[in-house]
């Protein structure tokens, strides 16, 4: 399905936060990670116990889009529970206030800890080892 240009409705939200984003642009957020992948954030929530009391707690769930043939997820990365409500509703609407540039800074962050010390996007790889070749 192609995309099409849905225009801001900046009424529903402030769409420098995470929340706002989505409710003012009527789709989710995405981010070009450092390892030079497009991610897109959605924020689920989980039915917590702690100490006996019932809450919920939301999270980041980033999912990496293909880069190659036909469009689809290739991957994701999750964080901690960020955000904690009585609701599931409460609990998203306390994530849904992030910044955008903290959220990008947890993707960020999630992806230089899985990338085990290296920085170098999957092009400058490409580059290294064919100027190495003789």
């Amino acid at each position: 399905m192609p995309g099409r240009f849905v225009p801001a409705d900046h009424s529903r939200g402030d769409a420098n936060t995470i929340g706002g984003y989505a409710a003012a642009h009527a789709r989710p957020a995405a981010f070009e990670g450092p390892d030079g992948g497009s991610y897109s954030v959605e924020m689920p929530c989980d039915r917590i116990t702690s100490e006996g009391a019932e809450a919920f707690g939301a999270y980041f769930l980033f999912l990496r889009w293909r880069r190659m043939g036909a469009q689809g997820v290739e991957g994701h990365l999750e964080s901690d529970y960020l955000a904690w409500g009585p609701t599931a509703d409460a609990a998203r609407d306390a994530l849904g206030v992030m910044p955008l540039q903290q959220v990008r800074d947890v993707l960020y962050e999630l992806i230089a800890g899985q990338s085990k010390g290296s920085e170098r996007r999957w092009w400058d790889a490409m580059r290294d080892d064919r100027d190495a070749t003789p």
